[in-house]
């Protein structure tokens, strides 16, 4: 690849120190952070030598960097880690967790209870967890009730529950409960929850065996059938380890340029839940599990254990100065056979993926780069498509969708009624929604599009080019999606003057165009008929006598459609308060509506 003058002329300035960089676009937008032990090396690999297909990507997008020196390594990875969080660059991993953990919570009320919940708070309160789902914390939860006789009810009531006859409760709202009571048995439940069940299963058979040596059969029929509890609840899953120590498992395989890391949350001896994420990598392996790991315990749900267990190749001394807590990277014994279990999952899940993910990428990046080449331009990265929609006329409405590296990205979605043009006139309304959409990009520095597509004919292209290029002074290319008289794709057009550009009609950029302008077309129609459901229900409330604005509204919240007003008989209206005689009104003008 040639490189500009500004990359040639900064990569001969690049110190041999640690930092960070950040790689640019055409536009000025950050695009990748990376960090480096040492600039000069790291950042000057980019644009020597060759690359694979998704490195390469990355490499012919940037125009310029940028670098920041760091006095070690470690600051340079907490500062990648700052600047991908500011920047959210779209080359850059963002790892996401939605998940919500359950856990059993001891409050630290004068009658303490227990409760499950997913929000761990600074209340005083001890937090057990988490667990891998709330079924497992529920079965917990039951044997612990069952065991310890605490409150269960939010507030005090005024006589005693089914939980006090049932031995689950003692009743704190009739009987007076010694704090030492409750201080006994929230130490005990304390250290049942932190893997000394084993502990609380032997005093239980203890004292059993003293109950029926005192021919107190009915109390030791009670430790019996608690010690059963525990086994059933706690000792059903193969343990994984005999310390107890919480700890979390990291394992990872690379293949491809890409990476899939394994993490396995071992909890009270137990492998509770496992974490798998699969992404593309632009560094060396090491690197890329360093900044892993520390954006693994930035997400709100993932607690650090007492424990990490690493393969060897990751530098820990870093892990350790980073993230505060106690590394591991075992060369023998039951911990390093885990951490090869974990390594061993990533690079099984990594081979399953793998056809899916080159087939993902056939479908969009690389269709993305095709068209490109194809229309010889700068890779369209960010599409935006326009269409328009005046079903018979009426409400006439435009809509754009947006389609990132070949995928749609709904949230970008846009949504516009027609303000200036009387009538089904799409090339003035083209004209109305290029000059309102490119105005706001400008004004809001928003991100501009690679390539707009517009659904139409010649004259909506060219409307769309008036706009860009003599009102606004963009230099976007413009091309169109034009339809057979099967309402399918047919055709792209393009260029100056407008050709047809030929496509292979079995290529992924084909059927790529075809997707995109599927899409718009339903975003569109979906918009116009919601406003024209809307317009309906309006126009016939307007003429009937004792409608007013309040009233109206009342409809529409209640119905939200003339077809929900058709069915409903006269004593819905009424029980939502709209009088019989304007009841009837609103049916004669349903049926005249019908008839019309």
């Amino acid at each position: 690849m040639e490189k500009n003058n500004v990359i040639q002329e900064k990569l001969a300035l690049l110190p041999d120190q640690p930092g960070c960089y950040l790689m640019k676009d055409r536009q000025g937008t950050i695009i990748y952070v990376g960090k480096a032990k040492i600039l000069k090396n790291r950042v000057r690999s980019y644009f020597t030598g060759s690359h694979d297909g998704k490195t390469q990507a990355l490499v012919n997008e940037i125009v310029d960097f940028e670098y920041i020196i760091t006095s070690s390594n470690i600051e340079a990875l907490i500062l990648e880690m700052n600047l991908i969080k500011q920047y959210n660059p779209k080359y850059n991993v963002m790892l996401k967790d939605d998940k919500s953990y359950p856990f059993i919570k001891l409050t630290a009320e004068r009658h303490p209870r227990l409760i499950i919940t997913r929000k761990v708070k600074k209340d005083k309160g001890k937090y057990f967890g988490p667990y891998p789902n709330v079924h497992a914390a529920n079965e917990t939860k039951k044997l612990l009730d069952r065991l310890y006789p605490l409150r269960k009810c939010s507030t005090l009531p005024n006589r005693v529950c089914l939980y006090y006859h049932i031995g689950q409760c003692m009743a704190p709202c009739i009987n007076e409960i010694p704090e030492a009571t409750y201080k006994e048995m929230t130490d005990e439940i304390t250290k049942f929850l932190n893997g000394g069940y084993k502990e609380i299963k032997k005093q239980l058979s203890e004292k059993m065996m003293a109950a029926a040596e005192n021919l107190e059969f009915e109390k030791a029929k009670e430790f019996r059938d608690k010690i059963s509890d525990i086994e059933t609840t706690m000792e059903k899953q193969k343990m994984t380890a005999t310390d107890f120590v919480d700890r979390d498992v990291f394992g990872y395989a690379v293949d491809k340029g890409w990476m899939c890391v394994q993490v396995f949350f071992i909890r009270q001896g137990k492998m509770i839940q496992r974490d798998v994420s699969m992404f593309p990598i632009y560094d060396e392996p090491e690197e890329e599990m360093l900044t892993f790991l520390g954006q693994f315990y930035q997400q709100p749900n993932h607690f650090k254990p007492k424990e990490i267990l690493l393969q060897e190749e990751v530098d820990a001394e870093i892990v350790k100065e980073l993230l505060d807590v106690k590394i591991l990277q075992p060369k023998r014994g039951q911990k390093k056979d885990i951490v090869q279990l974990a390594s061993k999952n990533a690079a099984v899940a990594l081979k399953e993926k793998f056809s899916l993910i080159e087939r993902d990428e056939a479908r969009t990046i690389k269709a993305v780069d095709h068209l490109g080449e194809i229309l010889g331009i700068y890779t369209p990265y960010r599409i935006e498509t326009f269409d328009n929609s005046n079903i018979q006329g009426t409400n006439p409405v435009s809509a754009m969708v947006v389609f990132t590296n070949g995928k749609p990205d709904k949230k970008q979605y846009r949504k516009y009624k027609i303000r200036t043009v009387e009538g089904p006139d799409d090339y003035e309304s083209m004209r109305e929604v290029i000059r309102r959409r490119y105005t706001r990009v400008l004004k809001d520095n928003l991100p501009l599009p690679d390539l707009i597509l517009i659904d139409g004919g010649k004259g909506q292209i060219e409307a769309a080019k008036d706009i860009l290029i003599n009102e606004l002074n963009l230099e976007i290319p413009v091309a169109g999606l034009a339809k057979d008289d099967k309402h399918n794709t047919a055709n792209l057009l393009f260029g100056d003057p407008l050709e047809v550009v030929p496509l292979d009609r079995s290529s992924q950029e084909f059927y790529l165009l075809q997707r995109i302008q599927d899409e718009v077309h339903r975003f569109a129609i979906t918009f116009h008929r919601q406003l024209r459901g809307k317009s309906m229900f309006q126009s016939i409330l307007d003429d009937i006598p004792g409608i007013g604005e309040k009233r109206k509204k009342l409809l529409m919240k209640h119905f939200g459609s003339v077809k929900k007003m058709k069915e409903a008989a006269i004593e819905e209206y009424i029980e939502i308060g709209i009088p019989k005689n304007v009841a009837d009104e609103i049916i004669s003008a349903l049926k005249e509506s019908d008839k019309n």
